[in-house]
């Protein structure tokens, strides 16, 4: 039997990417303009492995607005 790596606790967050249940170090704030008003912001989570995949699904978009270490995610 083979064991999977510990993801984050309960209460710790956690990465946004598909499967993925390791923990986040990245928020990546983003918004729609079309659905969104300018100041607001959405945010997915990455860890540092699917950081640039996520950031680069929002920035073909044009929904990205920048990337920042988690825990400075609400400032």
């Amino acid at each position: 039997m083979t064991e999977s790596a510990p993801g984050p606790g309960p209460d710790e967050p956690q990465c946004s990417a598909k499967g993925c249940r390791a923990a986040a170090v990245w928020a990546l704030r983003w918004n729609n303009p079309k659905i969104h008003t300018p100041d607001r912001r959405k945010i997915w989570l990455a860890c540092d492995e699917h950081r640039e995949s996520l950031s680069a699904f929002l920035a073909r978009r044009d929904f990205l607005k920048d990337v920042v270490p988690v825990e400075d995610r609400d400032a």
